[in-house]
């Protein structure tokens, strides 16, 4: 699938779903407005955000969906000529602020084998190099967003502060809370706590409190919880422009967007990420985009830090 195929489903939702302490300097002149596999560049007022293909992977959405009712998934992706599994593209964000480079998200990293781990090879195609990111904001702490933090043990982004929910970072952090999750997300305690290892022992992890102030100027945290305990999504915004990005609010845009209410079996609390996702689609950043993505068959890919 095309990449500005992934960025209608991904970014769209990820703006549209379309949006701290320094390590170093690491600013950049704004790359060229040049366009090529594995990232899509656009403007969000005076900020250049660069959407990172990290890889794609294929998505059993008959096996992990839940609240669906009875052929109702089949139905919705049949009606966009599409049937599980599905392709997902996992993406990651750059945010060139002008004198900040700010990654969201890092993808899967080597955490999801050969489907992933493209990150950097998109980021330096993009004309930017790793060791240049400022700060990096997770939207939550599942292996798939921040498993690009990491390559063979050692920091990918070795300037960078990593800024993250202190609910999530309390939760995954701690081995006491994998008596309350499913067998399914047990494994992320441990992946996680590898991927901020190296961060954490310089120093460069930083959990942040739900607040609704920007954290940097332009860039604002919207609590989502739900998918996780402190899922976050995060407003750029500049005068009118807004791109608000909000990794795993959904999963598959061909059954979700028509039924938010249909959930996934990677959400910690079912009941809260359907009430995140609803009150995410109100978004008045999100409704018309939202709108033109149900009336498009193309619009049917999952997992961005859009979606």
């Amino acid at each position: 699938m095309k990449l500005k195929t992934a960025l209608a489903a991904a970014l769209l939702p990820a703006m549209a779903i379309t949006l701290a302490p320094a390590a170093s300097s690491a600013s950049a002149p704004m790359a060229a407005q040049r366009q090529a596999p594995g990232f899509y560049r656009m403007r969000v007022g005076r900020f250049e955000v660069t959407a990172l293909l990290n890889g794609t992977h294929m998505f059993p959405v008959d096996q992990l969906v839940v609240c669906a009712k009875p052929g109702e998934t089949d139905k919705l992706l049949g009606q966009r000529y599409l049937a599980s599994p599905v392709e997902g593209m996992i993406n990651a964000f750059l945010v060139n602020t002008g004198d900040r480079l700010i990654l969201i998200d890092t993808g899967a990293g080597d955490l999801y084998g050969k489907e992933a781990g493209g990150l950097s090879e998109a980021l330096r195609a993009s004309g930017y190099a790793p060791e240049q990111i400022d700060d990096i904001f997770v939207t939550h702490l599942h292996e798939d967003h921040v498993g690009g933090l990491v390559k063979d043990g050692r920091m990918v982004f070795p300037n960078a502060i990593v800024h993250v929910s202190k609910t999530d970072y309390d939760f995954w952090t701690d081995d006491k809370n994998q008596a309350g999750v499913s067998a399914l997300l047990k494994p992320f305690f441990h992946a996680v706590r590898g991927v901020l290892r190296p961060y954490s022992a310089i120093g460069h992890v930083v959990p942040f409190d739900a607040t609704e102030a920007d954290l940097i100027p332009g860039l604002r945290p919207v609590a989502a919880p739900g998918h996780t305990p402190g899922h976050t999504t995060y407003l750029l915004h500049d005068g009118k422009d807004a791109m608000l990005f909000w990794g795993d609010t959904v999963h598959v845009a061909g059954v979700q967007f028509d039924d938010p209410h249909v959930a996934i079996k990677y959400d910690w609390k079912v009941p809260a990420a359907i009430a995140s996702r609803d009150t995410l689609c109100d978004h008045p950043k999100a409704i018309a985009v939202i709108a033109a993505l149900r009336t498009e068959p193309w619009a049917t890919t999952r997992h961005s830090v859009g979606i």
